[in-house]
């Protein structure tokens, strides 16, 4: 069993997300204060980011832990540039 949730785990948490939003939309509906909908929206930015973390460990530990033990040094090259790109735009996206 993985330390890290599981993607039916991560389904659930975007779930509650959903809800969050959700939230959102009603509070900026009712007219509520900026810093309100700020600090709301900064807790669903935290929770998806959370969201990627546990999907980008499991990619690590699963996918790239493979690719790196077993594969072609091609297979190899390809997963750290993979790895590579998407740190930088999950870093953009932060």
């Amino acid at each position: 069993m993985s330390a890290f949730p599981s993607h039916r785990d991560d389904l659930a948490r975007l779930r509650r997300i959903e809800g969050q939003i959700k939230g959102v939309q009603k509070m900026i509906a009712e007219d509520r204060t900026c810093i309100d909908i700020l600090t709301q929206l900064d807790a669903v930015s935290g929770a998806v980011r959370k969201v990627a973390g546990n999907i980008l460990h499991r990619h690590l530990r699963s996918c790239v832990h493979d690719s790196l033990a077993s594969g072609t040094r091609a297979d190899r090259d390809r997963k750290i540039e993979e790895i590579v790109d998407i740190l930088g735009r999950l870093r953009k996206s932060g």
